[in-house]
């Protein structure tokens, strides 16, 4: 199939000249005539969303259904039926029929995002239908057939997440018939001052502002930055820049103050599965996180009295008692002049420990449920993390499907 790379990158508004992002975008276009399964892999923020996009829109398959899934935002109790529907009855609340999504994609593409957040269970659905095209809907009985492409993404480490038990073996190998591995930014230097720019006049123009100007010094320290978030960041950044700064000549002095001093650094190109997919049962771990607040609780209530008690004691002399031998007492002459320590230095990383505070950070000392504790838990984790579910998540040392899934209980998302 002869295309011209540069007319597809037009086409999807895609800037780039490294060498090994050509590549993937090229097997892209090689592979879209086929209806092989095609496995996209690369960290979070580089742009896998656009190589199913380009596969679909070059095969044969353009005029049917494109269906986009984010594997990791569907609860699990949920994904079964989300993605091969079900039958009236089949649980409370399925009032009637529903397709799911391999249904409405039949002789289209079906991209699945975040392909290595699926459970066990359902991976073993997912190799039926590429292995034979049936699937069972929720409840039913008999299989229904469906002739669908499919273009799974993730950002975990598959061949770990295989090795931990996470991840099928033989799923893997079904869906990466052929792989695409699209490099990190930091990997791609000669492109991000061509991205920068980019974002920096579609940022111009959307917002009615002159463009953003750029000193060479500047580029080479955003060439020289590491890029831990990929291009999400690099666009946030310049979205956040084109609108503050008042000056529209760019320094690298100026840059400078909107780059974190220590980013993140990146070991591997892919998240550890640790980190995504091998999920703690917060259920399991919750009770005894809470006993431990409390006591925590306690425990600052008790320091915070004692402190008040002797800040109110100016002239209170401390007692120290050291155990030695009768025959080696420490011995003084009444010339010395013996000191106990002033406690007021020491206490100083205390005054400002107010019960306010306490309170904010600690559960509120009343009787209450685990679940309305673990509500409060949640609420102030995204909090801290201004409403970011994954940084959240994160925290909570749960996945980001199990918080969508928590929130949605509360009617909160």
């Amino acid at each position: 199939m002869n295309v011209d790379l540069q007319q597809v990158m037009q086409r999807f508004g895609i800037v780039g000249r490294n060498p090994s992002f050509l590549r993937a975008i090229e097997t892209a276009v090689q592979v879209a005539p086929t209806d092989l399964s095609v496995l996209v892999t690369g960290e979070s923020g580089v742009g896998k969303e656009f190589f199913p996009k380009i596969i679909h829109a070059y095969s044969l398959r353009k005029h049917q259904g494109y269906v986009a899934v984010n594997c990791g935002a569907i609860p699990e109790g949920t994904i079964d039926s989300e993605l091969f529907g079900h039958r009236k009855g089949s649980f409370t609340g399925a009032i009637s029929d529903r397709k799911g999504y391999f249904e409405e994609a039949d002789g289209g593409t079906i991209f699945l995002d975040e392909v290595g957040e699926l459970p066990l269970a359902t991976q073993a659905r997912l190799l039926r239908v590429l292995e034979s095209g049936e699937f069972i809907p929720v409840g039913a009985s008999k299989p229904l057939k469906t002739d669908v492409r499919v273009v799974a993404a993730t950002n975990v480490n598959i061949q770990e997440a295989i090795a931990r038990g996470r991840f099928r073996e033989d799923l893997y190998y079904r869906l990466s018939t052929v792989p695409i591995v699209v490099p990190p930014l930091r990997k791609r230097q000669e492109d991000i001052v061509l991205l920068f720019k980019l974002f920096a006049s579609l940022s111009a123009e959307k917002n009615q502002i002159p463009m953003l100007e750029i000193t060479p010094e500047a580029e080479e320290l955003l060439r020289r930055y590491p890029w831990p978030g990929n291009i999400r960041e690099l666009r946030n950044l310049t979205d956040r820049i084109s609108i503050l700064e008042y000056d529209r000549h760019l320094t690298a002095e100026d840059l400078r103050g909107y780059l974190p001093e220590r980013p993140q650094e990146l070991s591997t190109s892919l998240v550890p599965v640790e980190r995504q997919s091998e999920e703690r049962s917060f259920a399991n771990e919750r009770e005894i996180l809470y006993q431990v607040l409390f006591d925590m609780k306690r425990d600052i209530t008790s320091l915070k009295q004692t402190i008040a008690t002797m800040r109110q004691e100016p002239h209170y002399e401390p007692i120290h008692t050291t155990l030695v031998p009768a025959e080696m007492e420490p011995m003084h002459t009444e010339a010395e002049e013996v000191t106990e320590p002033d406690p007021e230095p020491y206490l100083e990383p205390y005054k400002e420990l107010t019960e306010k505070s306490v309170e904010k950070s600690l559960l509120p000392d009343r009787p209450m449920t685990i679940d309305e504790a673990e509500r409060i838990l949640i609420k102030r984790a995204l909090e801290r993390h201004g409403g970011n579910k994954t940084e959240a998540a994160e925290e909570l040392n749960i996945s980001p499907r199990t918080l969508y899934r928590k929130l949605r209980s509360y009617g909160e998302e």
